[in-house]
């Protein structure tokens, strides 16, 4: 016989004291019902009107629902079951066996049938059915969880675009919102109706929650949302735009656009930026100006922002920054490198960065050492540290830290924090690998990040991170971390700064296998002027593409609808390329791909998207409010307006409509608020007028 493992022999232990315990119970349950038997006999006989057949039957009904775990069990289970084939299908409560009192009465054959069948086509149109509900990101934006502001953290209008394209495209989409949200059967959407209103906020919103009784009525799903209105940008952009970044992947590369047109928006990333960040406008803020050469450093080939990481990306990174919510109680202690910090520009001094770190009896990884150079690959600041805690893992063939060259030192975490804060310009870029570990080992925080990690990509896809070492030998043909005593934070410093510097010296999908569209690495090594060539046929056949929204809903022979005044329309007009059949309002056929409809105001627009809601797969209706109708005698008419143009607009959806209400926010001040739902049943009030 084999011999059993300890831990069968436990399970085999476990099991026994089961079983002996389920016998004492049962035992006891046996003495119980005997004692009641006991005691209702011995009250039958003190009674003069009870007789013993009465008795006997008392004692039966007492006993009947928990019975000893004896053979009679099985004696009385036969008679029933014997008794229960001679009997009708259907009983009666008059005829019912006692025993089965608590049983579902049995069906008839023609009932079974039919109830079988209404379960069928109900499991069918659940399946049918699509649902919504946020995740994670989600739920830390959202208002109904997170009622305090401050335990809020915002998505952004790009999550929401991320929404809307997935709901019309699916898997099929560019982008996908599975970072805050999750749309189970987005085949099975109906259409999409958005409705935009600029110039209300979250706050208004919060303020006034009682007159928008429809909003919190029928959109279940309320979240915060950071809008470009809060850092200067446009609405319309960020909706109608679909970009194109360094973090897109091939596919999108090839299907959606041009890196020129990319490239146009770098300096948005510094707008977003300023919206966490005390940043202050440069003296130079035009970007247009630094795509002239004469206005480039003499090394670079395009300006050193358009590498910077956007704040979204920023956090799906895991770089502090400080905003506000759990991600502020979480970076409670962390402090800014400056105070106050500069528009960064072409021109902009980088610095890289790097650290080593030990294992502490905290069981986290404090600063042990840091290193610091500057474009000429000069060395300005290179210190070892002390940790606050005692170390219990020097990590040295990782760190190259020993215990002998820790002895002495005194330079404390603090005291690098405020060399770091004197030595770093406010408008310095800070150049790394995966930097987002060095930041939270320093526990600073910094707007202007390189992350080689990001910009350098050889596996083809964005998630999937190459080594430092491994980019330093296929882009610069250099050894580095080659050393059996560790790492050296100086050389690896020096080692993303070169990798950046190539960089600029060449495009910005240089070395980026994803902006490329997976080529080889033969291709990405290729001599700068054969790549020139490449790079310039490469962009010629992107152009062929286009980075409308409405580019992606008209691929698959769906239209969209665009309604809003003319200024809006104008704004609108200028993401219509020429590859999107466009047609009026009035001169709409079934060969147009996208509706433009002019109103003369808001009402109007609203009104006339509700008509022509469900003809469409998209339906954009974009109105604005006028600051004069903020006013205080003016603000609750306009609310009670804005809650019935939703109230009309959600009675003209079709079942299993997607609905979005975005409130623009506020010009460079408050965020702005989403308000989401699936369309589950039409009922009485609101029917659909024609």
């Amino acid at each position: 016989m084999q011999n059993l493992t300890a831990k069968q022999l436990q399970r085999i232990e476990k099991k026994k004291k089961k079983m002996a315990a389920l016998l004492e119970i049962t035992k006891l349950n046996d003495k119980d019902r005997e004692a009641k038997i006991l005691a209702l006999k011995k009250a039958s006989a003190e009674a003069d009107h009870s007789d013993t057949d009465s008795s006997e039957i008392s004692i039966e009904e007492s006993s009947k629902r928990k019975r000893p775990c004896n053979e009679d069990l099985k004696e009385t289970y036969s008679e029933i079951s014997i008794k229960t084939e001679n009997a009708d299908d259907t009983y009666t409560s008059t005829e019912e066996p006692d025993s089965l009192v608590n049983k579902k009465p049995r069906l008839s054959g023609d009932e079974y049938l039919k109830l079988k069948q209404e379960l069928r086509e109900r499991k069918k149109r659940l399946k049918t059915i699509p649902r919504f509900h946020l995740k994670a990101a989600g739920k830390s934006a959202s208002l109904s969880i997170n009622v305090k502001s401050e335990d809020r953290i915002p998505i952004f209008l790009s999550d929401v675009q991320h929404l809307l394209l997935y709901s019309l495209h699916g898997h099929h989409s560019p982008y996908m919102p599975t970072r805050w949200c999750q749309l189970e059967k987005y085949n099975r959407v109906t259409h999409t109706v958005a409705l935009v209103v600029e110039g209300l906020s979250l706050y208004h919103f919060i303020a006034y929650e009682s007159m928008f009784s429809h909003i919190t009525s029928k959109l279940e799903h309320r979240v915060e949302v950071v809008t470009p209105t809060a850092y200067g940008g446009s609405v319309i952009e960020d909706l109608a735009a679909v970009p194109i970044t360094g973090i897109q992947s091939d596919k999108l590369i090839k299907q959606y656009g041009s890196l020129e047109t990319a490239l146009q928006n770098a300096g948005d990333v510094i707008k977003i930026l300023r919206a966490v960040f005390p940043i202050h406008p440069s003296i130079l803020t035009n970007t247009e100006n630094f795509s002239n050469k004469s206005e480039l450093p003499y090394t670079d080939k395009f300006s050193r922002t358009q590498l910077l990481l956007s704040l979204c990306q920023m956090v799906e990174e895991n770089y502090p920054v400080p905003l506000k919510g759990e991600l502020a109680k979480r970076y409670e202690n962390y402090i800014m490198t400056k105070d106050v910090y500069i528009e960064a520009t072409a021109k902009s001094p980088m610095l890289g960065l790097d650290c080593e770190m030990c294992r502490t009896t905290t069981g986290e990884l404090e600063l042990t050492r840091i290193s610091l150079v500057d474009e000429s690959m000069n060395v300005i600041y290179d210190s070892l540290v002390k940790p606050d805690n005692p170390i219990t893992d020097y990590l040295t063939r990782f760190s190259g830290i020993t215990k002998e060259m820790l002895e002495g030192v005194t330079t404390s975490l603090s005291d690098v924090q405020q060399t770091l804060r004197k030595l770093i310009p406010a408008d310095a870029i800070l150049i790394g690998q995966s930097l987002n570990s060095d930041l939270h080992t320093l526990k600073m925080m910094h707007p202007y990040i390189i992350d080689t990690s990001v910009i350098f990509n050889i596996t083809g896809d964005r998630y999937r991170k190459t080594k430092l070492q491994t980019l330093v030998r296929e882009f610069l043909g250099e050894k580095i971390q080659e050393s059996k005593s560790g790492h050296c934070s100086t050389e690896d410093s020096m080692a993303s700064m070169k990798l950046v510097q190539l960089k600029l010296a060449n495009s910005v999908d240089y070395g980026d296998a994803v902006l490329l569209g997976r080529c080889d690495m033969e291709i990405l090594k290729m001599e700068v002027g054969k790549r020139k060539t490449d790079y310039r046929s490469l962009k010629s056949e992107l152009r062929k593409y286009a980075t409308s929204i409405f580019k992606h809903v008209a691929k698959d022979q769906k239209t969209a609808a665009i309604v809003g005044n003319e200024k809006v329309m104008n704004e609108y007009s200028k993401y219509l390329t020429s590859s999107i059949n466009i047609m009026d309002d009035e001169n709409f056929d079934k060969d147009d791909h996208v509706r433009l409809v002019v109103t003369d105001n808001d009402k109007q627009a609203v009104n006339r998207a509700a008509q022509i809601a469900m003809e469409h797969a998209f339906t954009l209706c974009h109105v604005r409010i006028e600051e004069n109708k903020l006013e205080n005698e003016k603000i609750e008419k306009t609310f009670r307006a804005i809650n019935k143009w939703v109230h009309k607009l959600w009675q003209h959806v079709a079942l299993n409509g997607l609905v979005c209400v975005i409130f623009g926010g506020e010009n460079n001040a408050a965020n702005g608020a989403c308000f989401l739902n699936l369309k589950r049943e039409i009922s009485e009030d609101c029917a659909i007028h024609v």
